[in-house]
């Protein structure tokens, strides 16, 4: 459903109007195209602290030029921020550029991993956590703001690219570690997934199609899954994009061993994406609401996981990417009438932090979520007008996301050079007003 709000507020009287009223005033975000795959503008590459990172070759390659005027990016290097005092140069660097960066920009502040044994240094590193969350809330006009904590450049090249790309147009407020393992950079950044085979679950529509696409853009041979009754559906997105159709109950006891047989040459990329809602509150919700979304939502997930890792069919160097939600996240979790779906994705994100650390030491293979916030899709659509308008407002940039925006945020983590990131929740929400 077309978001008229956000049309009226591109319009001069919309402006006019909201301005005067105090409402929101949302800018349409610069996605990805093939006409348009960078951003407008040059890139600012700053310094707060004492920092040994060399940047140059990685900021290089992002596509953007260096540059002062009206920034399309800007990269604040605060690794060497190890004290209360060089927290101020974070302060001076910023605050005389904020007010120029271009709609639809990018602040992205890099950080250092909290030094357990300097406790003035964790302070300081700490702080910029909520320094890029509040920036993120008051910087509007479209910007995202985003931390970043590394130790090496080059393993953050694919982070560093997708987050200064109108890729990453829906993620805001976020932090990202990126740690110390291996990375393979592709031979080609514009199909970073070539030669490669991925799996996504829930791929008839919505979500699942938009991220069955956008891998499939990326190089990748799709297997497109979902349930019987969507095989017209599915079949048409596989035949869409050149991949492969297969229709199963992910929740069956032989799924797993279903899906092994028709990836005899294994798999490089597992995206758990099927889900389901049966929403009531608790006091009325019976077993037959209750059980279908845990077995959908999280126990498939888990049987999947298990049966592909110990047959050795994900191969080295593989990613496991789930979908979970901002509604099973710690300090934002829980909605009304969605007991069921809260636990299922939450145990996503229990699943991802206690596997990922074993997956990649044993298998080679990182494993990590994203938490969609707000999504226009055909189940958001069917939501009552008042709640779906809060819905989209309810965000710092004032409106739903696009399924295409976890999409891309799921080909990021999908790809050979996100190897040092692992064990990750992702927030593609626009920073969701609610909770962190």
């Amino acid at each position: 459903m077309a978001d008229r709000y956000l049309r009226f507020t591109g319009t001069a009287p919309g402006r006019f109007l909201t301005r005067r009223l105090g409402l929101p005033q949302p800018v349409a975000p610069h996605r990805w195209s093939a006409e348009l795959p960078v951003l407008d503008g040059p890139l600012l590459h700053l310094t707060a602290g004492r920092s040994e990172l060399d940047l140059t070759p990685v900021l290089s390659r992002t596509g953007l030029v260096p540059g002062t005027e009206r920034p399309a990016a800007v990269v604040l290097d605060a690794t060497g921020v190890r004290d209360v005092d060089a927290l101020a140069e974070v302060h001076a660097a910023l605050h005389p550029v904020v007010r120029s960066v271009a709609e639809s920009g990018r602040v992205v502040v890099l950080g250092s991993p909290l030094d357990p044994d300097d406790h003035h240094q964790a302070a300081a590193q700490q702080g910029l956590e909520g320094f890029v969350r509040s920036l993120g809330k008051e910087i509007g006009r479209g910007r995202t703001v985003t931390l970043v904590r590394l130790t090496d450049a080059e393993a953050a090249e694919s982070t560093l690219r997708f987050l200064l790309s109108p890729r990453s147009a829906y993620v805001s407020g976020q932090v990202i570690e990126v740690g110390d393992g291996k990375t393979a950079a592709p031979e080609d950044w514009s199909r970073p997934l070539a030669g490669r085979t991925a799996l996504v679950t829930g791929a008839a529509r919505g979500i699942g199609e938009a991220v069955a696409g956008t891998l499939a853009r990326d190089g990748a041979h799709v297997l497109c899954l979902d349930v019987p009754a969507a095989e017209a559906d599915v079949r048409r997105v596989a035949e869409r994009i050149g991949g492969t159709a297969l229709t199963l109950d992910i929740t069956a006891g032989d799924a797993g061993t279903r899906i092994a047989e028709a990836l005899p040459g294994g798999l490089d990329v597992l995206v758990h994406n099927a889900g389901i809602t049966r929403d009531r509150r608790l006091a009325n919700m019976a077993a037959e609401r209750w059980s279908p979304v845990l077995e959908v939502n999280l126990a498939s997930v888990l049987r999947t996981t298990d049966v592909l890792l110990s047959r050795g069919l994900l191969r080295g160097g593989g990613r496991i990417v789930a979908t979970a939600s901002i509604a099973g996240i710690a300090g934002i979790a829980g909605n009304v009438g969605q007991t069921n779906y809260a636990a299922s994705k939450a145990g996503v994100i229990g699943l991802v932090r206690a596997l990922a650390p074993r997956a990649l030491a044993e298998h080679g293979v990182t494993v990590n979520a994203v938490a969609p916030g707000f999504v226009e899709t055909r189940m958001t659509a069917s939501i009552p007008l008042v709640v779906r308008e809060a819905g989209r407002r309810m965000n710092s940039l004032g409106q739903g996301g696009l399924p295409v925006d976890v999409a891309e945020t799921i080909a990021w983590l999908a790809g050979p050079g996100s190897g040092a990131v692992n064990g990750q929740v992702v927030r593609v929400c626009g920073q969701s007003l609610l909770g962190a």
